[in-house]
């Protein structure tokens, strides 16, 4: 496993981060045995959230981390002030609320990277800022930062941090994979992927900002389990995220592509595809969600995968064979 370093927090943060997505209360041995294996492969970050599974995925992660006593050895990333059907929640008052719900669910008096689940853009940035700058204060958070928030609002927020000589954004996690969107998987999602977001991912370069991108494998169309002929075959009214999200044409190119540069290399799909975010110049972590311990070994191994200049221009289309 490779580290990075983020400014902010003293302990290293794996280059691959496990998601927590599948863990459940009710499967809680299961979980622990997952969460094992991830830690054993080297991952020492975690993603969760405070949405996921009703509050299971933060309750499981954190009665292991307590179990295994291993605070000080980890990485919690988590997320708060999702929007629910009835309002939008990026307010003082929800991100608040939703971060002491996650602190206990934790079981922890603070969290490494706290992200903004979404966005609002029709609330102005000082407030946000000022409230998590509230909890940075008080210990409870070390990094915080966007999860779907545009390059422009990471902007106004850093700005309006600036004048103020209190802490910036640190950190965001947005969509970015080999694969570029064609329809967002979820209401107010923001992705920086494909030739169209050249602007933000230029800004992320700029700015030497931390990307934690999630959907790094573009929902499962470079899990191994996909081809071009596979895709072809489903239905154009398939509610599945790697048919509705990514299948285009420049997508099944690139998914070609992969699929040959893996048999290349003797590795498999998904090494290649989260080797290319790792490679990106941009200060990439890969989100991704292997449910077992194979699947946790196959993709840590995408760590240490090399690519070249010309395969990873190659793998995104810029240049031919």
């Amino acid at each position: 496993m490779e580290f990075g370093q983020v400014p902010g927090l003293t302990t290293p943060v794996s280059r691959i981060v496990q998601g927590t997505i599948m863990l459940r209360v009710d499967a809680i041995d299961q979980g622990y045995a997952l969460l094992d294996a991830a830690f054993e492969a080297g991952y020492n970050t975690f993603d969760t959230a405070h949405g996921y599974g009703g509050g299971d995925c933060e309750r499981v992660l954190g009665r292991w981390i307590k179990d295994r006593d291993i605070r000080d050895k980890v990485v919690i990333l988590t997320k708060g002030a999702h929007h629910n059907a009835d309002r939008r929640r990026v307010t003082p008052f929800d991100i608040t609320a939703d971060l002491h719900d996650s602190l206990a669910r934790l079981g922890t008096d603070y969290v490494d990277l706290y992200l903004l689940h979404r966005d609002d853009p029709a609330v102005p940035v000082g407030p946000i800022v000022d409230v998590l700058n509230e909890h940075f204060e008080a210990g409870r958070i070390r990094v915080f930062g966007g999860s779907n928030w545009s390059h422009v609002r990471l902007a106004e927020a850093n700005a309006y941090a600036a004048a103020r000589g209190v802490k910036p954004f640190g950190a965001s996690s947005p969509n970015f994979s080999l694969a570029e969107q064609v329809e967002e998987p979820w209401d107010n999602c923001i992705s920086i992927a494909g030739p169209s977001q050249s602007e933000a991912r230029a800004w992320y370069l700029d700015n030497k900002m931390p990307v934690f991108a999630w959907s790094s494998l573009a929902g499962g169309f470079f899990s191994g389990r996909f081809t071009r002929a596979s895709m072809d075959a489903m239905p154009d009214d398939c509610p599945d995220i790697p048919v509705r999200c990514y299948r285009s044409e420049d997508n099944l190119k690139r998914l070609d592509r992969v699929h040959e540069l893996a048999a290349k290399k003797g590795v498999s799909v998904p090494q290649v595809a989260v080797a290319y975010v790792l490679h990106h110049p941009m200060d990439t972590y890969a989100l991704v969600a292997p449910v077992n311990s194979a699947e946790i070994r196959d993709t840590a191994a995408a760590a240490s995968l090399v690519l070249t200049d010309e395969e990873m221009a190659w793998l995104d289309l810029r240049e031919e064979a």
